[in-house]
């Protein structure tokens, strides 16, 4: 597992929030999720938590993804745009 534990606290504070991850931390922690859901070794309401981090995690990761191929498409634009010299 990586250094970036999940569950560092308790209740509100078990999780960093997920607006403060960058794409890599919120991916491995999405990893580290899937893995604990995978081991099944936890009563519902506590893998219900995980599940809705893991929900969120994949969106956060959908947002850096957007954002990147959105950056991706305007530097390809820009770049349309530039005269080529002979």
């Amino acid at each position: 597992m990586s250094d970036d534990v999940i569950g560092r606290g308790t209740g509100e504070n078990a999780f960093d929030p997920v607006e403060d991850l960058s794409y890599e931390q919120a991916r491995n922690e999405l990893q580290e999720v899937v893995q604990i859901l995978e081991q099944g070794s936890m009563g519902l309401d506590e893998s219900l938590k995980y599940w809705e981090r893991g929900e969120a995690l994949a969106k956060r990761c959908e947002e850096h993804l957007a954002g990147a191929a959105q950056r991706v498409e305007q530097a390809l634009e820009q770049a349309a745009r530039i005269p080529e010299s002979d």
